[in-house]
């Protein structure tokens, strides 16, 4: 899914202008959180915040498939596996918008044609730059990759850690999340399957 974001409109230095109440909010919360924000520290908070966050955010508004579009047919014979592996990534988890920083391992098994390998993290960044759960981000990459491309099978592990569980509430740093999502041959070849995991060093 595609979520088109109005963007706002830049001022004089380039960067684009944040709404007032965008910045009300923002506002609302540091007071809330016990500080002042008029004092001279966190006068630009507010647009600070709203900046980055649309950043943070920016994969609302592309189509990650888009990505995708230009493959290549001239393999020169290549029919084995594709595997970008420790690809880092950034996402905010959208029950606490604590951040999600971790790696992930991606790979396919050509049909008749390959991509470029940098499309592949893009395809990643696209769906890890909005607020998510790591399950859904394995899920969506994965299900990107066969509907676009069409290959044998495809398959993606990422590993993450949970600034909403590292950072607060149970508090244990070090804890790290992994999920994985098995389409085509990955998932229906016990061989295939267990080779591609070993590829993507688990």
């Amino acid at each position: 899914m595609n979520i088109q974001v109005a963007s706002d409109k830049a001022d004089p230095d380039g960067k684009p202008n944040v709404p007032e109440d965008v910045q009300d909010a923002i506002r609302t919360l540091i007071k809330w959180s016990g500080d002042d924000p008029t004092r001279e520290g966190l006068l630009d908070t507010p647009k600070r915040v709203a900046r980055a966050w649309r950043e943070y955010c920016q994969g609302y508004g592309e189509d990650p498939a888009k990505h995708l579009s230009r493959v290549f047919e001239e393999v020169g014979g290549y029919d084995e596996v594709v595997v970008l592996k420790d690809i880092p990534f950034q996402s905010h988890c959208e029950h606490h918008m604590a951040p999600i920083i971790g790696k992930a391992a991606i790979a396919y098994l050509p049909r008749d044609h390959v991509v470029g390998i940098s499309k592949l993290a893009r395809v990643l960044n696209g769906y890890s730059r909005r607020l998510q759960i790591q399950e859904r981000l394995t899920a969506e990459v994965a299900e990107c990759i066969w509907t676009n491309l069409k290959p044998h099978g495809v398959a993606v592990v990422i590993e993450a850690s949970h600034a909403c569980m590292t950072a607060r509430g149970v508090r244990t740093p070090g804890v790290g999340m992994v999920t994985s999502r098995l389409m085509g041959c990955f998932l229906d070849d016990q061989r295939s399957r267990k080779e591609v995991m070993s590829l993507m060093g688990y």
